[in-house]
C-alpha cells in the first residue's frame, strides 16, 4: 500500500515535469544515466484519442539485449489500467520521461504470460540514429526534441518482428507484438496466405478496426496512437503502435521493426482507440485509423519514422467481374514493396472471388487485364482458370499466379519497379470448361521441308463430349533430314520447357523480365510445337535456335554470367488453336524428314 501511494505521488511530480517539458525543448537522457530505482512516466492511449500516464520504475540496463551494442532498459509499469491489462499490443514507442527528458519507448514484453506490466525500453538515442538513415532534406532533428504536439493515427495490435524466427527458442525478451489487422477479408483467405505473410514477417489478424478517412481534428503528441497503411480501399491492412516523439517534419514510433524493410513508403496516418482488451496471452488495442498525415520512411530495428512533408506512393487496383447478375468492381490500394506486394496481391484477388455470390466450385474464370509498370510496356494479363481435382480452389490458383508476376517484377537486381496501376477483368461462366489432351497423331509419317502436315488431336473436356481438333504446321525449309519431334501440348508445358532451368537461378533486369513474361503462353489454346535437334540459346528474354556449333562455341563464355542458357533442341515453329477450355496435358510425336 506504501509503495502504491509513493508510485502515485512520484507519478505526479513526473507528470507535471513532462507537461512543462512540452512547453520547451525535450532533452535525451542517455541510458548511461539510467540507474535502477528512478523513477518515470510513460504515455499511450488506452481509449480514445488523449495519451493517458503510467508510472514507470526503472529495474535496470539490459546490455546488449536486443543485439551487439543496443541495449534496453528494463522497467516496471504502475497505474491501474496497466495493471490490469498488463504490456499491450499496440503500446510499442509509448515514450517514457524521467525528469521531462525522453528515455526511449517500450517495446519488449517479458515472456507470455507475464503476471506483472514489466517491459523493456528502447533507449531514444537509438532511435534517433534512424533519423541519419534518412537522406531526404528537412529540418535536423538531434537529440534535442520539440515538444510540439502533432497529428497521426491507426489501428495496432500484436505482430512479428525481425526476431519471430526463432520463436522456436525460449525468448525471454520479444519484442511487442504488432500484427496487422484485416479488414474486410475472410477467415480462409488468412489461413491460405498467413504463410507468405509470414514470410514477410507479419501476423494477420481479422478485423479489430476499421480504416476511414474522418477527419481527427486532435494533433499528434508524444503517446498518440499511428498507424502504418499496407492496403486501403474496399479491403485494408493496417497496423498500429504509438508516438515516441515528434517534430515538425517528422516522428519516431514503435520501438522497433515493424518489417524491417529499411527504406519504404507507407501511408501514415491518425488513430482511434475503440478499446483496450486485456488477455492474460495478450492483450490488444482495437483502433480506427482515421486521416492520413504523411508517409512512412523508415522501417529500422529501433522504430519506425514518418514524414508530415511527404505523399506516399500506393499501386492503383481495379478488379472488375462481369458475367455475374449485377457486374462488380472492387478499388483498393496497396503498398509498393518487394516484400508485402506479391502476398498483398494474392490475398486480396483471392478474397474478392472468393466473396463473390456467384464464386461456386465449378465456376471457371477467363482473366485479361495489365499490370503498368513506369518506364516499361505494361504486363499484359491473359488467361483461364478452371476447377481442378486439386484440393485448392479455383481462386487460389489465380491468386497464386498475379502474386508471381510480381515476385518476378520485384526479383531484379538492378532497379526498384514503380508500378503504378493494375487492372484486370473478370468473367466468370457457371461451367467448369476444362479439357485434357486425350490423344494426337499426324496425317503422315515422312515428309520433306516446306511441306505442310495436320496434327489430329483428341480433348476430352469434364463431363462432356471430346473435341476433335486439326492443326495445320508447315515444316520450314532450313528442317534438316532426319528425325524431327512434334511437341502437342499445353501452354504451361511450353512455357515450363523453355524457362531457363532452376539451378542457374537466372534473374533479368526489369525490362527483360517484363518481355518474357509477355511471351508466356495462354493455357486456353492447344499448341504445336517443332523441334529441331540442334541446340538453342537464350540471352536474357531473347531466342537464337539453330545454332551452329562454332558460335556456341564464341557464345559459351557468357554462361558464366548467367546471362544465357542452352537447351538441346531448337524451337523451328510454333501453331496453336483457340480453345475456349482450360488445357492440360502435352504428347510428343516423331516425323521422318527426307
Amino acid at each position: 500500500m506504501l509503495r502504491r501511494v509513493i508510485s502515485s505521488f512520484v507519478l505526479c511530480l513526473t507528470c507535471l515535469s513532462a507537461f512543462a517539458a512540452e512547453k520547451a525543448n525535450v532533452q535525451i537522457m542517455p541510458e548511461d544515466q539510467v540507474k535502477a530505482g528512478m523513477h518515470g512516466v510513460a504515455y499511450t492511449v488506452f481509449e480514445g484519442v488523449k495519451p493517458e500516464a503510467m508510472d514507470v520504475e526503472i529495474l535496470g540496463v539490459l546490455r546488449n539485449m536486443a543485439g551487439p551494442k543496443s541495449d534496453v532498459i528494463l522497467g516496471r509499469l504502475h497505474g491501474q489500467k496497466v495493471e490490469y491489462t498488463g504490456v499491450v499490443a499496440g503500446m510499442s514507442g509509448s515514450p517514457v520521461y524521467i525528469d521531462g527528458k525522453l528515455v526511449g519507448a517500450i517495446a519488449y514484453r517479458i515472456g507470455e504470460f507475464s503476471k506483472e506490466p514489466i517491459a523493456g525500453i528502447t533507449p531514444a538515442a537509438t532511435m534517433l540514429e534512424i533519423n541519419d538513415m534518412d537522406k531526404a532534406p528537412s529540418t535536423d532533428m538531434a537529440t534535442t526534441l520539440n515538444g510540439e504536439r502533432r497529428e497521426a493515427s491507426r489501428t495496432s495490435g500484436p505482430g512479428p518482428s525481425s526476431g519471430d524466427s526463432a520463436a522456436s527458442y525460449s525468448n525471454l525478451l520479444k519484442p511487442i507484438e504488432t500484427p496487422l489487422v484485416f479488414t474486410g477479408f475472410s477467415e480462409q483467405t488468412l489461413s491460405l496466405f498467413s504463410n507468405q505473410f509470414a514470410s514477410s514477417g507479419i501476423v494477420p489478424v481479422m478485423g479489430a478496426g476499421s480504416v476511414s478517412n474522418d477527419k481527427q481534428p486532435e494533433p499528434l503528441e508524444p503517446g498518440s496512437a499511428v498507424s502504418a497503411i499496407l492496403v486501403r480501399g474496399d479491403m485494408n491492412i493496417a497496423g498500429t503502435c504509438t508516438v515516441t516523439y515528434l517534430d515538425d517534419s517528422r516522428l519516431l514510433a514503435c520501438g522497433h521493426p515493424l518489417l524491417q524493410s529499411g527504406n519504404v513508403d507507407m501511408p501514415m496516418t491518425k488513430a482511434t482507440v475503440l478499446a483496450t482488451l486485456p488477455s492474460p496471452a495478450n492483450s490488444f488495442k482495437i483502433v480506427n485509423t482515421t486521416e492520413a498525415v504523411g508517409t512512412f520512411v523508415q522501417d529500422r530495428r529501433a522504430g519506425i519514422m514518418g514524414r508530415f512533408d511527404r505523399e506516399p506512393h500506393m499501386i492503383p487496383v481495379t478488379l472488375r467481374f462481369n458475367g455475374v447478375s449485377r457486374p462488380k468492381q472492387f478499388h483498393y490500394e496497396v503498398l509498393n514493396n518487394a516484400k508485402i506486394t506479391p502476398a498483398a496481391m494474392m490475398a486480396t484477388v483471392f478474397n474478392a472471388i472468393q466473396g463473390m455470390n456467384e464464386y461456386g466450385e465449378n465456376t471457371t474464370y477467363r482473366l485479361r487485364g495489365d499490370i503498368a509498370v513506369l518506364g516499361y510496356p505494361k504486363l499484359g494479363v491473359s488467361n483461364m482458370y478452371a476447377p481442378s481435382d486439386g484440393a485448392q480452389p479455383t481462386a487460389h490458383g489465380i491468386a497464386v499466379s498475379i502474386g508471381e508476376r510480381f515476385s518476378r517484377i520485384f526479383d531484379n537486381p538492378y532497379e526498384t519497379p514503380k508500378i503504378e496501376g493494375v487492372e484486370l477483368d473478370f468473367d466468370l461462366v457457371p461451367d467448369r470448361r476444362s479439357a485434357r489432351l486425350e490423344t494426337a497423331r499426324t496425317d503422315v509419317t515422312e515428309a520433306r521441308p516446306g511441306d505442310q502436315i495436320t496434327i489430329e488431336t483428341l480433348l476430352r473436356p469434364y463431363r462432356g463430349e471430346s473435341i476433335l481438333r486439326q492443326i495445320p504446321v508447315k515444316i520450314p525449309t532450313s528442317t534438316p533430314k532426319g528425325t524431327l519431334r512434334i511437341l502437342v501440348s499445353d501452354g504451361d508445358t511450353l512455357d515450363k520447357m523453355r524457362r531457363a532451368p532452376a539451378s542457374l537461378n537466372r534473374r533479368l533486369d526489369l525490362g527483360s523480365t517484363i518481355a518474357l513474361l509477355n511471351k508466356e503462353h495462354s493455357n486456353s489454346q492447344l499448341y504445336v510445337s517443332l523441334l529441331e535437334a540442334n541446340p538453342q540459346a537464350m540471352v536474357e528474354d531473347k531466342v537464337m535456335p539453330t545454332l551452329p556449333l562454332s558460335v556456341m562455341n564464341v557464345m559459351d563464355g557468357m554462361r558464366g554470367t548467367q546471362d544465357m542458357f542452352v537447351t538441346g533442341e531448337s524451337a523451328l515453329d510454333e501453331a496453336s488453336t483457340p480453345m475456349d477450355y482450360v488445357v492440360t496435358g502435352s504428347q510428343i510425336l516423331t516425323l521422318t524428314i527426307k
